[in-house]
């Protein structure tokens, strides 16, 4: 299952990190997927910043950077991956 927590405000290619808007918390090892028109991707959150330091949870409202495996756009949304309770 999956909820939807933000979306992308930001992506910068040359580091590889997006920086979204939080609706929902999100923490270092959620899995992710951020979908878009153009792409998908899905990935474990490994690295989260606010204000450029690293910080292990974010909360809604939060403009965080994360780092992404593929390139993404602004407005793709971010859904977090439930772990499967079985």
């Amino acid at each position: 299952m999956e909820v939807e927590i933000g979306w992308v405000t930001e992506y910068l290619d040359q580091i590889g990190m997006a920086v979204l808007m939080l609706r929902r918390t999100l923490k270092v090892g959620d899995q992710i997927r951020i979908q878009g028109q153009v792409r998908d991707v899905t990935q474990q959150v490994t690295c989260l910043e606010i204000d450029h330091t690293s910080v292990l949870w974010a909360q809604p409202g939060d403009d965080v950077a994360l780092a992404v495996t593929g390139p993404v756009n602004v407005h793709d949304r971010v859904y977090r991956i439930a772990k499967n309770s079985s």
